[in-house]
C-alpha cells in the first residue's frame, strides 16, 4: 500500500470526489470542507486549503482510504465502502508520522474512528478520549402530519440583537465553552452575510433558528438548530428544522443531513419525528497534546 500527500486540493479533489459521493450523506463533513477548497471563493479562517492536510491510500488498483483535516480541526475520514482495514489505516498513520503532521482529533464514522484513534494512539504514544458520540441523519420528505407553528424567515443585521447570544449559547451546549459576547461582532455578522441562516417568528417573536450548511450536488446541512430555554416543550425547533428542511427540499436537494449528539435523546427524537432517518453513527476523538 502507498500513502499519498496531496499540495494541490484540485488534485486531490479530482482523485477522491467521486468516491466520496458513493456515500454523500456520510461523508457531508469531508464533502463540504473539500468544496470549500476546490471553489476557492471563501478563504476565511481554517477555509484557506493552503494549510490542509490531504492524503489517500491506495493500493495497485484503488484508494482504499481518503483523508482531510483543515487546521486547527481534527482529520477526517472515509473508508471506501466502510470497508476498515487495518492496513490502510497503518499506512496512513505512518504516513502522516513521518511527515511531521500532527493530528489533534479524529472525526469519522464510528468504527473507522475508533480503529484509527487506536493504531494513531499505540503508534504515536499519545492517548485519546471520545469527545462526542453523534449520530448522522438524512431526511427526504418532511412528515406532513409533524406540527408547523409560526414563520420562518433569513436571519438579517436587526437579528444581532439576539444573534449572538444565541449563537454562543449554542457552542456552549456543543463544545462546553462559553464564550462572552463582546465588542468583536464579525464572526456574527458573517454568518448573517451569508444568507443561509434563518429564524422562526411566532407572533413576530423570534423563537428558533437553524441554517443551511455544505450544499453539495444532491443533499445539503441542516445545522446552528437552536431554541432558547424559555421557548422549548412548545414545538418550535421541530417547527423550524421542517420548514428549512421543506425549503430546501423546494431548491432541489433531495435530501437533508444533520448530525446529533447521542447524549441529547430529545434533538434525536425531534429529528425523527420530522422525518430525519439514521444513517450511521460518527465519533469525535481528542488525542493527547504532546510537548
Amino acid at each position: 500500500m502507498k500513502f499519498n500527500l496531496y499540495d494541490n486540493v484540485k488534485e486531490f479533489h479530482q482523485d477522491v470526489h467521486s468516491i466520496l459521493l458513493t456515500h454523500e450523506a456520510q461523508n457531508m463533513l469531508i464533502l463540504g470542507n473539500l468544496k470549500i477548497g476546490y471553489e476557492g471563493k471563501d478563504k476565511h479562517d481554517w477555509r484557506d486549503p493552503v494549510n490542509w492536510v490531504m492524503a489517500t491510500v491506495v493500493n495497485e488498483e484503488e484508494i482504499l482510504l481518503t483523508a482531510l483535516m483543515t487546521p486547527p480541526f481534527g482529520i477526517t475520514l472515509y473508508a471506501k465502502d466502510n470497508l476498515v482495514f487495518d492496513e490502510a489505516i497503518k499506512c496512513l498513520v505512518d504516513g502522516l508520522i513521518n511527515s511531521d503532521i500532527l493530528v489533534p482529533g479524529v472525526v469519522s464514522e464510528k468504527g473507522l474512528a475508533q480503529r484509527f484513534a487506536e493504531i494513531y494512539g499505540n503508534t504515536k504514544g499519545v492517548g485519546f478520549d471520545m469527545t462526542m458520540s453523534q449520530r448522522i441523519y438524512e431526511l427526504t420528505e418532511v412528515n406532513p402530519d409533524v406540527l408547523q407553528l409560526g414563520e420562518l424567515r433569513l436571519l438579517n443585521e436587526k437579528d444581532m440583537a439576539f444573534f449572538p447570544y444565541w449563537a454562543e449559547e449554542m457552542n456552549s451546549a456543543v463544545f462546553g465553552v462559553l464564550k462572552a459576547v463582546g465588542g468583536e461582532i464579525d464572526p456574527y455578522l458573517y454568518s448573517i452575510s451569508a444568507g443561509n441562516s434563518y429564524v422562526l417568528e411566532v407572533d413576530g417573536m423570534p423563537v428558533s433558528m437553524a441554517k443551511i450548511s455544505r450544499e453539495l450536488e444532491q443533499v445539503c446541512g441542516i445545522a446552528m438548530v437552536y431554541t432558547p430555554p424559555y421557548f422549548r416543550g412548545k414545538g418550535y425547533a421541530s417547527s423550524c428544522v421542517a420548514k428549512l428542511s421543506q425549503v430546501a427540499l423546494e431548491r432541489g436537494f433531495s435530501g437533508c443531513v444533520l448530525y446529533t449528539d447521542l447524549a441529547n435523546p430529545t434533538s434525536n427524537s425531534i429529528y425523527q419525528k420530522v422525518g430525519y432517518q439514521e444513517i450511521c453513527d460518527s465519533l469525535e476523538i481528542k488525542f493527547e497534546e504532546i510537548g
